[in-house]
């Protein structure tokens, strides 16, 4: 049914820092919500592979640490490449399976020198084709002394069916001009992506639902203290420093009239599923509708830079 779609909420912990085997673990979730027959799966913030945790509980901010840049220059290793092919086998199975998929990664972006890394949510459409890479605009204290602040350029939002869907990254979804970008393109099913924990999830994923008349799909990970792997620098003063439970998941999602389709779930690893009726948007926009009959472009109106930003521009000579 073209009015209709289902979704999977893949609420799971990375194999930390291990870019490698967290790619496994994403492919056995993407080939469990195809057989589900899941039309679209959603992974955490940063899930592959893995949140900074070690931050804020080993001194971060230390300066000129070097505790903290060989753990750094080991995030950097991990993190993801994507001209480099690195998602390749996530695009292919997202083809082989018919399934759309938003992704939380850790990128290692090329084109801002390959050295710097940015938290951003990739979209991959039932073709394979990665469609949009959002980097988040603005990390979130600590988070600013690993990932990078990004652009306007992965604000953006895609057809799947009858939905236009987009995404945004953890607090950006308190950015009331991000989440407007978005509704002034059309969206209608918006992707919130955490880290992890309830405590994130609960108020502003019924609240943007009500906001903007739309679905809300948000998915958190989980990350335990026995999740630390052992083999990874200074691991011994990552668990020594870490709480039990770092993130507890809470992946939920909302109907347009701001009311639970699925509640808050909260410390269990599973696929989570939904099937959301489109019909549901149409019904609650005949009273309120943000970027449509209840707005005023007159008087207030959002310019959007959806430039890719670098530092260099580079013009060859045209033989």
């Amino acid at each position: 049914m073209e009015n209709t779609l289902k979704i999977g909420m893949a609420q799971i912990s990375p194999i930390w820092l291990n870019k490698s085997k967290t790619i496994e673990k994403l492919k056995s979730y993407i080939e469990k919500a195809g057989k589900e027959a899941c039309e679209l799966i959603v992974f955490g913030e940063g899930l592959l592979p893995g949140y900074p945790f070690w931050l804020s509980i080993t001194n971060g901010s230390a300066f000129n640490s070097s505790v903290q840049k060989e753990i750094h220059a080991h995030y950097i290793r991990n993190a993801i490449q994507i001209e480099n092919g690195e998602l390749d086998e996530i695009c292919d199975l997202a083809r082989k399976n018919k399934l759309a998929i938003y992704l939380g990664i850790i990128e290692r972006a090329k084109d801002r020198g390959g050295h710097s890394l940015y938290c951003s949510l990739v979209f991959i459409n039932a073709n394979g084709e990665i469609k949009s890479v959002h980097r988040k605009l603005q990390p979130t204290y600590e988070e600013r002394l690993a990932w990078s602040p990004g652009d306007g350029n992965g604000l953006r939002v895609h057809s799947i069916k009858q939905f236009s869907v987009g995404g945004l990254n953890c607090w950006e979804n308190w950015m009331p001009l991000a989440r407007t970008a978005l509704y002034g393109q059309g969206e209608n099913l918006h992707i919130a992506v955490w880290p992890g924990s309830e405590h994130n999830t609960s108020d502003i994923t019924r609240f943007i639902a009500k906001e903007s008349r739309s679905f809300v799909v948000s998915v958190s990970g989980l990350m335990k203290i026995e999740d630390f792997p052992q083999d990874m620098p200074h691991s011994n003063l990552i668990v020594q420093n870490a709480p039990k439970i770092l993130a507890n998941g809470g992946s939920c999602i909302a109907g347009p009239d701001g009311e639970w389709i699925i509640p808050p779930a909260s410390g269990t690893e599973e696929l989570i599923t939904a099937t959301i009726d489109h019909q549901k948007v149409l019904e609650e926009r005949q009273n309120f509708d943000p970027a449509g009959h209840y707005s005023r472009p007159d008087v207030t109106k959002l310019t959007i830079n959806r430039e890719r930003q670098s530092t260099i521009q580079i013009i060859d000579e045209t033989k």
